[in-house]
């Protein structure tokens, strides 16, 4: 059976890009599937979301870029998180943290 991702809040997918990124640097297509085997599935990331997403950090200064080999010698955009990509990264996780926070306490009182 095919799965779609769930809709994310808007920024969402920023923060998990730059969480991934957190741990190495990774190209598109690495960056999809992480999210996907992270997920369990439920992530399911198109090329038509991640790459503007991509685009957005690149030109925020949250993320570099550079061209390099894949592991299939392809070659690929590999992209890297910056010193202000981190601290974005507190930022937004400190945010979506107490965002989830209040909806987890809606619904458990609703």
């Amino acid at each position: 059976m095919s799965r779609t991702s769930p809709d994310l809040l808007p920024g969402t997918l920023d923060l998990l890009i730059l969480r991934v990124l957190a741990r190495e640097p990774l190209h598109g297509y690495g960056i999809a599937q992480r999210l996907k085997t992270i997920s369990r599935d439920v992530l399911q990331v198109g090329e038509s979301s991640l790459y503007p997403a991509l685009q957005r950090l690149l030109l925020n200064g949250d993320v570099d870029a550079e061209w390099a080999s894949s592991e299939n010698n392809r070659r690929a955009r590999y992209y890297t998180l910056t010193r202000d990509g981190r601290k974005h990264l507190a930022a937004e996780r400190e945010e979506f943290d107490a965002i989830v926070s209040a909806i987890q306490r809606v619904l458990q009182t609703a």
